[in-house]
């Protein structure tokens, strides 16, 4: 389903609760995974996301962007990440709620889905606000902006996947956005190996975000006041007719060797030799 010309556009941002960039990363005691008993935030390449929605709506005024929804999969904590989000400046959140681990220093991130599980669930979302439509409540997406990635697997593959499974166009890898409303377009600029690229997407589209895009923003406390109040659906994956059961499985996680430290040599000679020694030979 395409917009239709008359249509306010709906900005659809999904949002993830990782592990903080800050935090030093350790394996957990059972080697199924890192210590998940540590500090959360919101994933900063969605924050980015979350940042350049507000940003088109700023620049094209309210008038033409009807609403800014952040949504999230994962343990009632993500509900945090949301209030992020919302205190941000995006107008309502959907928290599809997954159960907690048990044991969350030891879990092989059991409250994290994997990539396909993700798409698979927002597009299951997306249909529902498109069968819905405006009249019976529905916010019909016409824009999904979210990170390229997230920090704790660097999967970098749910956009993608996104894309795929609804029949979208995609901009991925974005560092600059220009909606063009008129024409229900987009034209961005993608970072691509040696440079950079340009592409003009049709709406609806899919764009997941660069470090580049822009510098996210510090919710004012006024904001994060006022975000307590605005408006969080809760659903559960069988709402929607989804299982994000896993389908491959850690079988062991463990820390890199530790480096050991290098020595000094007096002359080329004794270079060449230390190299011999260890296995490496001239070509």
């Amino acid at each position: 389903m395409r917009p239709s010309p008359s249509r306010l556009l709906n900005i659809l941002v999904p949002v993830k609760r990782a592990v903080d960039y800050a935090v030093k990363i350790r394996v957990n005691s059972s080697q199924t995974g890192v210590d998940l008993n540590v500090k959360h935030s919101m994933n900063p390449f969605d924050e980015i996301a979350v940042e350049e929605a507000i940003r088109l709506r700023e620049k094209h005024s309210p008038s033409t962007i009807s609403s800014i929804q952040a949504i999230t999969i994962g343990p009632p904590k993500s509900i945090d990440t949301l209030r992020t989000a919302l205190a941000m400046g995006a107008d309502s959140a959907v928290h599809v709620e997954l159960p907690e681990s048990s044991s969350s220093s030891d879990a092989a991130s059991s409250s994290s889905p994997e990539p396909l599980g993700v798409a698979k669930t927002l597009k299951a979302w997306i249909d529902k606000q498109q069968q819905k439509g405006e009249g019976g409540g529905g916010k019909p997406v016409d824009l999904v902006i979210l990170g390229k990635q997230s920090i704790d697997d660097d999967l970098g593959q749910t956009g993608q996947m996104l894309a795929g499974l609804l029949g979208w166009g995609q901009a991925t890898y974005a560092s600059k956005i220009e909606l063009d409303v008129e024409k229900k377009e987009a034209k961005v600029m993608r970072e691509i190996d040696g440079g950079s690229e340009e592409v003009r997407v049709k709406l609806p589209m899919i764009v997941t975000t660069d470090l580049r895009l822009n510098e996210p923003r510090y919710a004012s406390l006024p904001n994060i006041m006022k975000a307590k109040k605005k408006p969080v659906e809760k659903l559960k994956p069988s709402d929607l007719g989804v299982d994000l059961t896993p389908i491959m499985e850690t079988l062991k996680v463990t820390e890199p060797p530790k480096r050991v430290g290098g020595g000094k040599v007096e002359s080329v000679d004794e270079l060449v030799e230390k190299l011999k020694e260890h296995g490496f030979t001239a070509v």
